[in-house]
């Protein structure tokens, strides 16, 4: 059944891009490596940063910031995902930058273990160096209301603490399987003493106790306690990518969904 499902999709693809113009050819743009030299972390990193098609100069759209972008690109299949999205008018069109968290001069040292557990200077970086210039080499909006920050296990983790240390920056936290039972402990008690911040939040977990499911939703009661507004979804899979690829686009359709006009 999942396999004729799967035919019955694309069979079905294929005709609405028939009858809608423009759809079947719906692609973003997704550029090469950009580098940037950070004097905060004293090192250089890479991005990429996908635009959707057609953008003019005079746009101002919404700005998503992805860590572990290399993954999403790769496993997560992102920019197909932004491109179904955008063109079915799922979401609105934005501009995602994919950061890797690998070093440039050497992708098999991955430096997410330093940078992700709310390091001062990697919030710093974001805030200081990487959203400016993405701010001034693309059409993006400057209110903090059109930035969203996402991150996958570790990646969300640094998700939860920008939301805590960079809510004037991030009006959007997206949180996939955020690490292990201890970080998600710790990130409960952090968000239970702070105030609440201006954010929304999207919070994902798979049911399978190596997701860390119990832990997970003590996390998620915490947020619903503080009066977070908060999208939560469970799916019947592990710490893995059959978890967090089929949820991206509910992640992005809780924070870019198109506005009326």
């Amino acid at each position: 059944m999942k396999g004729l499902a799967r035919i019955y999709v694309c069979v079905f693809s294929l005709c609405l891009s028939a009858l809608i113009p423009g759809l079947a050819n719906a692609a973003g743009v997704l550029s090469e490596n950009i580098r940037i030299s950070s004097q905060l972390l004293g090192y250089e990193l890479q991005y990429r940063v996908y635009r959707p098609e057609r953008i003019t100069a005079d746009l101002r759209l919404p700005l998503l910031f992805v860590t572990d972008g290399q993954w999403y690109l790769e496993y997560g299949n992102m920019k197909q995902v932004l491109d179904r999205e955008i063109a079915a008018g799922h979401i609105r069109p934005l501009i995602a930058v994919f950061v890797d968290s690998r070093n440039p001069d050497n992708l098999s040292e991955n430096r997410r273990l330093k940078e992700f557990f709310c390091n001062v200077d990697y919030a710093g970086f974001f805030a200081r160096e990487l959203v400016p210039r993405v701010s001034k080499d693309w059409p993006v909006s400057s209110r903090r209301e059109d930035r969203v920050i996402m991150g996958l296990s570790f990646g969300a983790v640094n998700a939860a603490c920008f939301g805590l240390m960079l809510n004037n920056i991030f009006a959007g936290v997206a949180m996939q399987s955020p690490a292990n039972d201890q970080h998600l402990d710790v990130l409960r008690d952090l968000y239970k003493k702070e105030d609440r911040k201006p954010v929304r939040i999207f919070l994902s977990f798979g049911t399978q106790k190596e997701d860390n499911i119990a832990a997970g939703r003590r996390f998620k009661r915490t947020l619903a306690a503080k009066g977070y507004d908060l999208t939560y979804r469970e799916v019947d899979e592990g710490h893995n990518w059959k978890n967090w690829g089929p949820l991206i686009d509910d992640a992005l359709r809780t924070f870019f969904v198109p506005q009326e006009d």
